[in-house]
């Protein structure tokens, strides 16, 4: 039966598919094809004769086995090969090398994507925002030729994604799948910031400050704790920039969400008082160093400042420092230091007189 298979193979090579490759998936998927035929044998085997330009299903029946004492009902046994290629079979031919044809050069494109991309796993890449009709849910972001996934639980609540809009994102996961590569990128992730950051401080590449930690309310807020590995480096003025503008081209790119940048210290009652920040603590009391518990004294006037809208700056002061933070007026705890001060003075005469009576 007449097949192409010389041009077939220069075709594979330009498009970077292994002869050998192609020969077996062609082999198989013909085989498969003629054992749908009427009438076809049980057992049989595709040959290619590429400077002929055709193939041949050779086929072997089975037949019974000569008798012995020994094995008086012996198994089949098959005869000889002959040509069983089916004479009607040039249409079916050709339509399935064509189909094994596209489905080899989708995995060879695949893994080209998934090997471009494999790398990019934990790094920012922009796109251009593809809205898909049949997918509402999701945001389908165009990344060159390849087209990533922001699937509802990586976006922003509240952004707007709005389709041929430029986007800066977080590439979350790269993996296989079952339609080709899978890229899920992200918009809420805390990596995001980091990255952005990176783009604009060369003292996060260089390595003279490092963000030690991130706890990010995507949309609304984030924290971010920087340390110096340099003397004499600002790290807080390093990430903030002349002018603010370092800080304020990383916001631009979150739209309304603010950024605070705190100081961070190997010493958790230092760290506790200044992830509180933009309120001020007056003093904090490590409750358990085991159980990581503290309790942050703040000034009347800025309690609400430390607690936060719906509790925000304190729930992400306890997220980027792991510990668990109480808060306390500190004009309460003071005057209850100075009363237990009063009374156990009240207390101390008294068990003087008791003992001089005695």
């Amino acid at each position: 039966m007449e097949l192409d298979l010389a041009s077939m193979h220069q075709l594979a090579v330009e498009q970077g598919i292994d002869r050998a490759t192609l020969d077996d998936a062609l082999s198989e998927a013909l085989l498969l094809a003629y054992q749908k035929t009427p009438h076809a044998a049980k057992h049989a085997r595709v040959e290619l004769d590429e400077r002929a330009g055709t193939f041949t299903v050779w086929a072997r029946d089975e037949e019974p086995g000569e008798p012995t004492e020994e094995d008086p009902h012996p198994a089949p046994v098959l005869g000889e090969e002959y040509d069983d290629t089916p004479k009607d079979f040039g249409r079916l031919a050709a339509a399935t090398a064509r189909q094994v044809f596209t489905l080899l050069f989708r995995k060879v494109e695949d893994e080209k994507v998934f090997g471009a991309f494999s790398g990019q796993k934990g790094k920012l890449v922009t796109g251009i925002v593809q809205q898909d009709v049949k997918d509402p849910a999701n945001v389908h972001i165009a990344v060159g030729d390849v087209e990533a996934l922001l699937p509802r639980r990586e976006q922003v609540p509240g952004e707007r994604y709005r389709h041929g809009e430029r986007l800066r994102v977080y590439v979350v996961n790269v993996a296989r799948g079952v339609k080709g590569p899978e890229i899920v990128v992200s918009r809420s992730h805390p990596e995001l910031v980091r990255r952005l950051f990176e783009r604009e401080v060369p003292e996060l590449v260089s390595g003279a400050v490092s963000i030690m930690a991130i706890a990010r309310e995507a949309g609304a807020r984030t924290k971010i704790a920087v340390r110096a590995n340099t003397e004499g480096v600002n790290p807080k003025g390093a990430l903030i920039g002349p002018g603010g503008a370092r800080v304020r081209a990383v916001m631009e790119n979150l739209g309304p969400e603010k950024i605070d940048i705190v100081d961070y210290s190997n010493d958790p009652a230092k760290f506790v008082a200044a992830a509180l920040s933009p309120a001020v603590a007056t003093g904090v009391q490590v409750i358990s160093e085991k159980n990581k518990t503290a309790i942050a004294f703040i000034h009347d006037d800025q309690l609400s400042l430390a607690i936060g809208k719906e509790g925000q700056n304190a729930r992400l002061a306890a997220k980027l420092t792991g510990w668990k933070i109480g808060i306390e007026s500190a004009e309460a705890h003071a005057a209850k230091v100075k009363a237990k001060a009063a009374q156990q003075e009240a207390q101390q005469p008294a068990g003087e007189d008791a003992d001089k009576a005695e």
